[in-house]
């Protein structure tokens, strides 16, 4: 009888091998091709590194973070002008950006007619195709004239200190309502796709207890989506703290640190597009790459949080329903 079981058995291991086989080969494309993402990162990480090693060593890697000077003449390169100009931009931008868009979505979603969603949502879909290059143009010729003249010096009669100082139009101010208008279609079309998957169930039972159409969006909709709408808006501020063309037009390009919004800036991404062309010695190269590295661990620790935050607000609903 076990050799008979045993003959028997051989032909259909035999077929379930010759089976499996397309299901292995694609699991295992899948593999080389999730693979070749982090290879792809780590070259560039280590071209990167590869030029920026000498320079750091040179500089020092906490003196070259700390500091504030960076003068070409004398060699002397600090990185903290252009961190603080780029997360002082995206903090502005995020600010501006997120209250519009996840307002955005809800009333396309929950409250606009058929009608005037389409008419909407046609605009906001549009500004995510504009290049970077057209909004820094449209700051420069619009928007920093508006807030030279009418809208910063309102802004300086309040008297709070970040709107203090010369009224220039060019600063981190700027720069932050260029970067919210580019990441809003972002936020926005997220939160709008996330707030789709919302089951019906939920409004129709907040209503049966009697909440108002708003009370039914925000003890219903919004603790649901939540999650979601955490991630669109990292998926927003990524792209705040790596964009270029446009902030280089607009943030005014000077490497220094204020506390004013109306104050001229640097970011990390402007001063590599700016200087990386015309870097003339390998220290100044170096530096512009380790610039491109610090850049590089900012995304990755904005990754990072964004993964927790998801984590957390997926865990939140849970714990207030207990």
């Amino acid at each position: 009888m076990g050799e008979v079981a045993a003959r028997h058995a051989e032909p259909s291991g035999g077929r379930s091998s010759r089976t499996n086989l397309p299901d292995r080969a694609w699991a295992v494309s899948l593999t080389v091709f999730g693979a070749a993402v982090l290879v792809v990162a780590g070259v560039i990480v280590g071209a990167l590194w590869f030029v920026a090693a000498p320079a750091v060593k040179t500089l020092g890697l906490w003196n070259f973070v700390g500091s504030r000077q960076w003068d070409v003449t004398r060699d002397l390169y600090g990185a903290l002008p252009f961190i603080y100009g780029t997360l002082v931009t995206s903090a502005v931008a995020l600010i501006i950006a997120l209250p519009v868009s996840v307002g955005l979505a809800v009333f396309l979603t929950e409250m606009a007619p058929a009608r005037l969603r389409v008419v909407v949502s046609f605009p906001i879909s549009l500004l995510a195709g504009i290049p970077s290059v057209v909004y820094g143009l449209w700051g420069l010729f619009v928007l920093v004239p508006l807030l030279r003249k009418p809208i910063e010096p309102w802004l300086a009669r309040t008297h709070f200190p970040l709107f203090s100082g010369a009224p220039i139009g060019l600063g981190y101010l700027a720069a932050g309502v260029i970067l919210a208008i580019m990441i809003l279609p972002t936020i926005t079309t997220i939160s709008i796709e996330v707030l789709r998957t919302v089951p019906g169930s939920l409004r129709e039972a907040a209503l049966a207890l009697g909440a108002t159409r708003w009370e039914a969006i925000r003890i219903a909709v919004l603790p649901y989506s939540r999650a979601g709408i955490v991630g669109a808006t990292i998926l927003g501020l990524g792209r705040a703290l790596g964009e270029t063309m446009a902030v280089t037009m607009v943030i005014g390009n000077s490497p220094t640190i204020s506390a004013s919004l109306f104050a001229p800036g640097y970011s990390l991404p402007a001063v590599i597009a700016n200087e990386f062309a015309e870097a003339s010695g390998s220290l100044q190269t170096g530096a512009l790459a380790a610039l491109g590295l610090i850049l590089f661990a900012v995304t990755l620790l904005l990754n990072v949080i964004a993964r927790l935050l998801v984590r957390v607000s997926q865990k939140g609903p849970a714990r207030v329903a207990a």
